[in-house]
């Protein structure tokens, strides 16, 4: 019979290799995970820097590296010209719409559902629940309408009609605010209101309590509301394709896809440098407010 000292040093061996191979386990799949996610990235790295412009043949490693597809893009090589890429301005474009997009967003949303969380008026609940059911339904579904809308706003206003970026702003108004108006109520009603009631014994109107005083706690969701439209907005196709026809005033988006539209053996490696150069504003904006995100997400789970 086996000892209970043997028996322990036995079931320790075995726990100890079963947590081993757990570990093994778990490493196995981050790893794995994370090749999943960066390959794509790697890939159209090398693309970008890869001058034979061959989908087919391309490689992890290039064998000939050069930044020539960026001379390219740029217009800096005088050899290979295409007459309709305009990045500069297609990426100007996008970073002018999803910025003006993103303050006015937020100027609407944030009085919206401060109004919403604070003040009691008929209809408040009703309106709140239409808000919330318009969203179900996919922004697909409204395409068709969207265009006739916009294309009869502008035989009245032509500032406001298709081809211009005002209409366009227009139409990413009113499809984010729904959404954002929910989260930052839901933010807004985990502030108390003792806070406003202090301001109205001071004598304090509701804009000056809105301004002064709700509005400084609010910059964590208002930095993660305004991220999250940025981003939405900047990397729409599907809007801007329909409502844009003029080359000069496409979004980044837009344009590199009508770029490369059925030639990406020959302009594969271009596409890739423009890509690249696109995601550069929104990894900016990560980096910098990276802090404020977490906060924002997290804040108002537990403020109390």
């Amino acid at each position: 019979m086996p000892s209970i000292t043997q028996t322990y040093q036995d079931l320790s061996t075995s726990q100890k290799f079963q947590r081993r191979f757990s570990i093994t386990i778990r490493l196995l799949v981050a790893l794995l995970l994370i090749f999943f996610a960066i390959f794509p990235v790697l890939w159209i790295i090398s693309a970008s820097f890869n001058s034979s412009q061959s989908l087919a043949t391309q490689t992890l490693i290039p064998e000939r590296a050069s930044l020539i597809n960026y001379q390219r893009l740029f217009g800096l090589d005088p050899s290979y010209k295409f007459g309709d890429l305009v990045f500069q301005k297609w990426i100007f474009n996008s970073v002018k719409i999803a910025s003006i997009s993103t303050i006015l967003s937020l100027g609407i949303t944030t009085m919206a559902a401060y109004a919403f969380s604070r003040m009691r008026f008929k209809g408040r609940v009703a309106m709140l629940k239409a808000i919330l059911l318009i969203q179900v339904f996919p922004n697909l579904l409204a395409l068709v309408a969207i265009y006739v809308l916009i294309f009869q706003f502008g035989e009245l206003i032509p500032a406001i009609g298709l081809n211009t970026h005002t209409g366009l702003i227009m139409v990413y108004l009113g499809g984010s605010m729904g959404m954002n108006i929910w989260l930052m109520k839901g933010y807004l009603d985990t502030i108390p209101r003792d806070i406003d009631e202090s301001g109205m014994v001071d004598g304090a109107s509701h804009f000056q309590i809105f301004y002064n005083l709700i509005l400084p706690l609010l910059r964590p969701i208002l930095v993660v509301i305004g991220i999250l439209s940025f981003i939405g907005t900047y990397g729409d196709f599907i809007l801007a394709r329909i409502l844009l026809t003029d080359v000069n005033k496409y979004t980044l988006m837009v344009g590199l896809q009508i770029f490369t539209a059925g030639q990406f053996d020959q302009k594969w490696g271009v596409f890739a440098a423009g890509a690249l150069l696109g995601a550069l504003p929104i990894m900016t904006i990560y980096l910098i407010l990276q802090d404020q995100i977490v906060g924002g997400l997290t804040v108002g789970a537990v403020k109390g």
